[in-house]
């Protein structure tokens, strides 16, 4: 059986890189999906869809709009969603994927650092699994595909 995982969370790291070519060396059956890692083809894909906006809210607005319906796309075809809260980056979206998660029924590893505990207790007692690193996740896909 192959499972579908979405991952949420900060896209200027290369911990999608890692959770994928680890998952790969273990030979789990896995397919990832997530948001667009090309943070300038996301910043810009609502010009590039509906031309020119008038004013950067505006433009914004149109890439939001194209983003959020990718999201809620691949999330909810997904099987199981990853939310890494890493602690260099502000987290709204990571928060908004993850909560999104929560809300469709889809089971929620939630990734994030012991330091991150405390404001994320809540979304935490929420998620299937809290752990601390990559390593621990894979670990978590493993166990699942065990016999």
């Amino acid at each position: 059986m192959k499972m579908t995982v979405y991952l949420a969370g900060e896209i200027h790291s290369a911990w999608r890189n890692e959770l994928k070519e680890k998952s790969e060396a273990l030979q789990l059956p896995l397919e990832f999906v997530g948001p667009m890692e090309n943070h300038e083809r996301s910043d810009n894909i609502g010009e590039e869809i509906l031309g020119p906006q008038p004013s950067s809210i505006l433009k914004d607005a149109a890439a939001s709009s194209i983003n959020n319906l990718r999201t809620e796309l691949l999330l909810k075809n997904s099987d199981l969603v990853i939310a890494l809260f890493g602690e260099k980056y502000k987290q709204w979206n990571t928060a908004m994927d993850a909560s999104a998660a929560i809300s469709h029924g889809k089971p929620l590893i939630l990734i994030r650092p012991v330091e991150l505990h405390h404001p994320l207790k809540e979304l935490s007692g929420k998620a299937s699994v809290t752990v601390e690193s990559v390593n621990q996740t894979l670990k978590v896909l493993s166990y699942i595909f065990e016999k």
